[in-house]
């Protein structure tokens, strides 16, 4: 019988598994070829998979919150929606493996980290070492993945529960709950507080999203020791031009001018002139990107964060940098981006001064080396120089402050990065773009 498997597709670097967060359709139900029927999240980006052919969907191999390996079958696809005859079947990752002997699938997964044999994706391992967890651990986490399998949200689960702190054997009747909240000297774990014994309290359980982001936040942390450099620039020539040209630029060109797309291009400038900010580190060894990515963090609708990421923003003009911040940070708002649209990010950019506030310290966006944060745009009484001598006037002011991983990025490099991006903003020429 002719049949057609449905698997969980590559969907972007470094993705190794993906949860099923809905499914479209049951068993039974007609499909026609490209209709969605499955949406999928992963740690960067959710997913809509459609189905590849038209027919009847035969079986569906995986409940709603699992987690599912990238290349395994989720679906079967028939004409007439009849289950197919696969005892001919060998592959311990075929359907009649999963489907009627789980336990013999389990046991062609195997893992020797720690000295356990326990299923455990690359993610989950490298979580497993940095947070020195061992076999004892392993063991008494209860996996909620495929097949028991331990997933991102169990080890973090079971840090957050873990109590380290060491209390005397006299005061340990103490109701610790009741206390002020206490954060361990050890990383990732701390005691929880019972908070409503101070007043009432409402008690929400974090977005899958917002777990992530939380989750990359600590990574990063841990990863990389982070050191914060400050500057102010004038943008004074910058700010104008954009006021000046930005409607006869999209009367022009169909698109926003917004400031972002002229720190952007500044921000290549700097990149190409300092590419030892543009780097990242593997092991021991430091990779220098000879392409320039720049990251756009984008606020969502629902208070949380995404970086779409404008690919060889260094071959950009003007217009295709504005097309790019209006199209990508539009999609991102819309839930619509692309997993590609995500990664391979060698520079972030952030934009705290939409919402006014002055400066910041950003956190890395990983595996990057440094992120810019862009305060607010403020008028400033200002020293300027004049062929009279020097003078007091009213400038347009920005605070800006990079964020740096300072095993590679020392304060030195740091600085001159920041001084090249100051110099050329505020020698931008307002007549360099008409």
């Amino acid at each position: 019988m002719k049949y057609t498997e449905i698997k969980i597709p590559q969907m972007g670097e470094g993705v190794t598994e993906a949860t099923i967060t809905r499914w479209l359709v049951r068993e039974g139900d007609r499909v026609d070829e490209d209709k969605v029927i499955v949406e999928l999240a992963t740690d960067k980006v959710d997913n809509e998979l459609p189905s590849p052919v038209k027919g009847v969907i035969a079986k569906i191999l995986f409940t709603e919150g699992q987690v599912v390996s990238v290349g395994k079958v989720i679906a079967i696809v028939t004409e007439d929606g009849k289950i197919p005859d696969m005892t001919e079947r060998k592959s311990p990752d075929d359907i009649k493996t999963f489907a009627a002997n789980p336990e013999a699938a389990k046991k062609t997964i195997s893992d020797d980290i720690t000295g356990s044999h326990i299923a455990l994706s690359p993610l989950v391992r490298n979580m497993v070492r940095e947070n020195n967890l061992s076999s004892a651990d392993l063991k008494a986490i209860k996996g909620s993945g495929l097949e028991g399998r331990i997933t991102k949200d169990d080890i973090l689960n079971y840090l957050d529960s873990s109590i380290v702190v060491n209390v005397p054997d006299e005061v340990k009747p103490v109701a610790f709950v009741k206390s002020e909240p206490v954060i361990s000297e050890e990383p990732g774990k701390h005691l929880k507080t019972d908070y409503s014994v101070f007043g009432d309290v409402q008690i929400t359980e974090m977005s899958r999203m917002r777990k992530l982001i939380a989750g990359h936040m600590v990574d990063s942390i841990r990863t990389a020791p982070h050191v914060t450099s400050f500057i102010k620039a004038d943008v004074t020539n910058l700010f104008n031009w954009q006021k000046k040209h930005k409607d006869d630029f999209e009367k022009k060109e169909g698109e926003r001018l917004t400031l972002m797309p002229l720190f952007v291009r500044e921000v290549v400038l700097a990149l190409k002139e300092c590419p030892e900010i543009n780097v990242s580190l593997s092991g021991d060894k430091i990779i220098y990107k000879k392409y320039i990515n720049i990251g756009i963090a984008t606020a969502l609708p629902d208070g949380n964060l995404i970086v779409p990421v404008i690919k060889k923003a260094d071959e950009k003009n003007l217009f295709g940098l504005a097309r790019s911040v209006n199209d990508l940070s539009g999609r991102a708002r819309a839930n619509k981006l692309l997993p590609d649209e995500i990664t391979g990010g060698s520079f972030t950019i952030t934009n705290l001064g939409s919402f006014g506030t002055l400066t910041g310290t950003p956190v890395i966006n990983q595996p990057e080396s440094a992120i810019l944060a862009l305060g607010a745009v403020r008028k400033e009484p200002a020293v300027i120089e004049t062929p009279d001598g020097d003078a007091i006037a009213i400038r347009y002011m920005i605070i800006l402050s990079i964020t740096y991983d300072h095993r590679i990025i020392d304060g030195a490099l740091a600085g001159k990065f920041l001084n090249i991006l100051t110099k050329n903003i505020e020698k931008f020429d307002i007549n360099s773009l008409i």
